[in-house]
């Protein structure tokens, strides 16, 4: 099989970020999408951004269009939800974003009647019902199908960051799991998610396309789901390992975090230099690290097996990248890592409301309402720092 990588340009970012419709009274998820959709058809038709449906109509998903920077493509994403709250605002609906919803059950939710939803429902069953799930994903542009396989091994490396910092998952339909990010281990239960196979090259990826399409697991690439993936539609990397951000300047830090790196490993490769990887047996140990402990995860950093806490990591890739993210536009949106290590991740910041209301989850819905609306835009965020 034969699969295009379109031509993109270096650095480019898109973003995309999955978005809760939910009662503003009392915290339940509505099944109000196709209604959002539907009266926004017209308004977002000629804009860059999209706003389309999800897999339960108790979702949205707000798209950026191409930006040559962090702050072009999160201001896209503001934009789109300001069109949003035209509709929901005068409705009592409210926005959130987070990993999981923190009580909503999967049986009380409605599927989009769309028939490749349909067809992962009907094909999962117990587990495809489950994925009351939402995330983010980053796509940065690559100018070489060359270096995509390369920089996707060295970016496994550092799944455990964008997933501690993302981790906003600490409660399932009811239930305190102990994880920070349940989301990431449900997700993968999928049968093409989870991470991405250690794979060389474009060629390899062409075969083990043809091998998955040809026994009947997928009908095309969009079907593969892992936690970081080529886009070939688009000519990007495509970062999908991070929980839903539950406000926008937390996206946009994750984004440069993504941007940075692809960037860091693509220069490296110009170079001539080998990328190092860890071994594949590391980036799932890591994995689950970050995913039960979080920003508190001690995770594994080279090939020797030596070990640090995620956040001194962060911090040290921080002060590495400074001069790419200078390049690239993105230094102020990349210092928002220091507000999260500082302020907590989203699921640290639930778990204290949730124990400040005595356990009441309708409290940390009402949280995360709050932190959506309070964080609409990136500007206000950077005129006040």
């Amino acid at each position: 099989m034969t699969v295009p990588f379109a031509t993109s340009e270096r650095a480019s970012v898109g973003l995309e970020w999955e978005v809760m419709l939910a009662d503003g009274a009392s915290g339940h998820l509505v099944p109000r999408a196709p209604e959002v959709l539907e009266s926004l058809e017209e308004a977002s038709a000629l804009e860059r951004y999209t706003v389309t449906g999800e897999l339960l109509t108790n979702t949205i998903e707000v798209t950026s269009g191409i930006g040559d920077t962090v702050a072009a493509a999160v201001d896209d994403i503001a934009d789109s939800i300001a069109l949003v709250r035209t509709f929901t605002d005068t409705r009592g609906i409210e926005l959130l974003c987070a990993g999981s919803h923190p009580f909503a059950q999967w049986y009380d939710q409605e599927v989009s009647d769309k028939s490749r939803y349909r067809s992962l429902i009907d094909r999962t069953q117990w587990w495809g019902r489950n994925m009351m799930i939402w995330g983010i994903h980053v796509h940065v542009g690559v100018e070489d199908v060359n270096k995509v396989f390369p920089i996707i091994r060295a970016l496994s490396a550092y799944l455990p960051h964008f997933q501690a910092l993302s981790a906003s998952s600490p409660f399932w339909a009811g239930d305190r799991t102990g994880y920070a990010s349940n989301r990431s281990l449900v997700f993968q239960q999928l049968p093409t998610a989870g991470l991405p196979w250690p794979l060389e090259d474009w060629s390899q990826f062409e075969h083990y396309l043809d091998d998955m399409v040809r026994t009947g697991v997928m009908e095309d690439s969009t079907e593969v789901r892992w936690d970081i993936r080529p886009a070939p539609r688009w000519g990007t990397i495509e970062v999908r390992a991070c929980d839903g951000m539950s406000t926008l300047p937390e996206l946009a830090a994750v984004a440069a975090l993504v941007q940075v790196l692809v960037e860091h490993f693509s220069r490296e490769l110009d170079e001539g230099r080998t990328l190092s990887y860890l071994q594949p047996w590391f980036v799932r140990e890591n994995k689950w690290r970050a995913a039960r402990y979080g920003l508190d995860a001690r995770v594994i950093i080279d090939e020797d097996g030596a070990q640090m806490p995620v956040r001194e990591h962060l911090v040290q890739i921080l002060d590495q990248m400074g001069d790419i993210a200078t390049d690239l536009r993105c230094a102020r949106e990349l210092r928002g890592i220091e507000s999260v290590l500082t302020n907590g991740a989203s699921y640290e910041r639930q778990l204290r409301v949730a124990d400040e209301a005595g356990g009441d989850l309708r409290q940390v819905v009402q949280h995360l309402i709050r932190e959506f609306r309070a964080g609409p835009t990136l500007r206000d965020h950077l005129a006040s720092t």
